[in-house]
């Protein structure tokens, strides 16, 4: 038993600052939450905030191995299978080098306080056993989804894909899609049947470059959102260039999004309307995406978008809107929290929890624009 005293907790899955006490027991759960209360070992966090950790809910850290390589290329020279400078530097990795770099980064996430990540994982069923031998020792969660060779291809072999889908849903938490430019729609339809026959999550990257949203135009009279929403994914990521009313069918429909500005902004892809989306009440999760291109940090994420969305839309964003969307959105979608099982600050929830030196008097900003990894005294 402990009890975490005199700090400033971010409360409840709306982070409502409160100066309370917070008793955990020995199983590490939350027992207690007052003013009052003080039992067992007694750490005093005086000046210090107490934030939930984060979830990155888009990463690829099995391109560690090839950090800042991607520099001046185009999005498809990049990250494109199977031709991508990603994709050829991962076939020529050994098993040891991939699992070394992604154990480098997964302590480097655990260091910035995040507790759980989302990883589109390459390399089929022996990609997503990599990861998971790579996080073995690491108090981080990863919630790996996969992906196969036999879903890309304008003649995918549909009985190949359902076998494939059948195989890696045995091992992974779900399947993560590269996009509509490699499936087609028949692909996208068996994957989210199989995901939620399974009760796994089924993800999409979609609308990251205005050029694909074009030639899905072309091609099907509809955007890339659209086929996603129509298909039923759990999970789409970017939306950096949306199209017609590919944001008022997002907030009618099921999937979560999870945007990546940095990631947006250095392969010069644009920068999603991320105002506009919010005015619908959509609740977007945050992630860092590849590793080759971003450093898995949170902060920096969260400052980045704070900063760039309103001065772009010339409209005030509340920075709180941002810590949610590394912190609690998740627990709000019941698309995503009904398969990633993530806490929160409250009584009855499990400990997961950071402190953190709080640099200014709004507790918001001192993480999202002054906080460090050396800010963070301790991870619960």
């Amino acid at each position: 038993m402990k009890t975490i005293t005199n700090g400033l907790i971010l409360k409840g899955i709306d982070l409502n600052p409160a100066k309370e006490n917070i008793v955990i027991d020995d199983e590490n759960n939350i027992i207690e939450i007052s003013k009052d209360v003080l039992e067992g070992e007694i750490i005093d966090a005086s000046g210090k905030i107490i934030s939930p950790r984060f979830i990155n809910a888009h990463s690829h850290i099995g391109d560690s191995i090839i950090k800042d390589e991607w520099d001046g290329l185009s999005l498809d020279e990049v990250v494109k299978p199977p031709n991508g400078i990603k994709h050829i530097a991962l076939e020529s990795a050994s098993d040891d080098e991939l699992i070394d770099s992604m154990r480098e980064s997964m302590w480097d996430m655990y260091n910035l306080g995040i507790s759980h990540f989302i990883d589109y994982r390459e390399g089929g069923l022996e990609g997503v056993k990599l990861l998971k031998k790579a996080s073995e020792g690491i108090p981080i969660t990863p919630i790996v989804l996969a992906r196969d060779s036999s879903f890309y291809g304008e003649d995918a072999n549909y009985h190949q894909v359902k076998v494939a889908s059948r195989k890696l849903l045995k091992h992974a938490d779900g399947i993560g899609l590269s996009g509509f430019g490699e499936i087609d729609t028949t692909v996208a339809e068996i994957i989210c049947e199989k995901c939620e026959a399974s009760g796994k999550i089924s993800s999409i990257h979609v609308a990251e470059n205005e050029n694909n949203q074009f030639i899905s135009l072309e091609k099907t009279n509809k955007t890339e959102p659209q086929r996603a929403f129509d298909a039923g994914f759990n999970q789409v990521v970017h939306m950096t260039n949306p199209k017609e009313d590919d944001i008022s069918k997002l907030s009618k429909s099921n999937s979560s999004l999870t945007i990546c500005p940095r990631s947006n902004a250095a392969l010069a892809v644009g920068i999603i309307p991320l105002f506009d989306i919010l005015k619908t009440g959509v609740k977007p999760l945050i992630g860092s995406d590849n590793v080759m291109i971003n450093r898995p940090n949170l902060f920096r994420e969260m400052e980045f978008t704070l900063k760039i969305i309103k001065g772009l839309s010339k409209n005030y964003i509340a920075p709180i809107e941002i810590l949610k969307m590394a912190t609690t959105n998740l627990c709000l979608n019941t698309s995503l929290s009904s398969k990633i099982h993530k806490s929160y600050i409250a009584e009855g929830q499990k400990a997961e929890f950071m402190i953190v030196n709080q640099k200014s008097n709004n507790p918001y900003l001192s993480l999202i624009n002054r906080t460090e990894a050396n800010d963070i005294v301790d991870i619960i």
